[in-house]
């Protein structure tokens, strides 16, 4: 199965199972600003103990691996599990909502975008930037995370909440990767 088709069918599980999502990392940044190849799909749930059984039956063994005790611990932790498909090999990251003030804010910032036929919620712009900056910070300097948020402010300058970009920046303490975004950017 391709990663899109995997995309699809997690978006239409989602969907159907009422559990609230946002598309988030290169599969967002790939579609505001550069494309490029990834070997998961992120996506942020709000997702509570009662519709993970629910999920789980949306991906059955053998073609998919997913492990309800794996979800309860990623809910009361606050973390993230996986989704395999086995034959394949892609696999879906599903971080669980958390309850930090830029989580809640982008979550609710979602926007929703018509891709591969199908409707989905995306995080906005402004948010895949931060959350790629952020990204690079965690990762010890990742050029990729950098790389695919110059790429997205490039592609979206015009349209940018720059209020909410610079309030956040000073926020989640980015200034010195917001200052290198800004000074690297060719802006058209």
């Amino acid at each position: 199965m391709s990663q899109q088709k995997l995309l699809k069918l997690v978006i239409q599980a989602l969907d159907q199972n009422d559990i609230q999502y946002m598309i988030t990392g290169s599969v967002a940044s790939s579609l505001q600003g550069e494309p490029r190849s990834t070997h998961d799909i992120d996506v942020v749930i709000s997702i509570h103990g009662t519709k993970v059984k629910k999920l789980v039956r949306a991906f059955p063994p053998p073609d998919y691996y997913l492990d309800e005790g794996s979800i309860l611990e990623a809910i009361d932790c606050q973390r993230m599990f996986n989704l395999l498909d086995v034959t394949s090999g892609d696999k879906v990251d599903f971080w669980i909502l958390t309850d930090e003030p830029f989580d809640k804010s982008r979550f609710s910032r979602r926007i929703s975008v018509k891709f591969i036929d199908i409707e989905m919620k995306v995080s906005t712009p402004e948010d895949t930037i931060l959350a790629k900056l952020k990204w690079t910070v965690l990762s010890g300097g990742s050029e990729k995370q950098f790389t695919d948020a110059l790429r997205v402010f490039e592609v979206q300058y015009g349209q940018l909440d720059m209020e909410y970009l610079k309030r956040w920046v000073k926020t989640l303490n980015i200034e010195l990767l917001w200052k290198q975004l800004t000074d690297n950017a060719e802006i058209v």
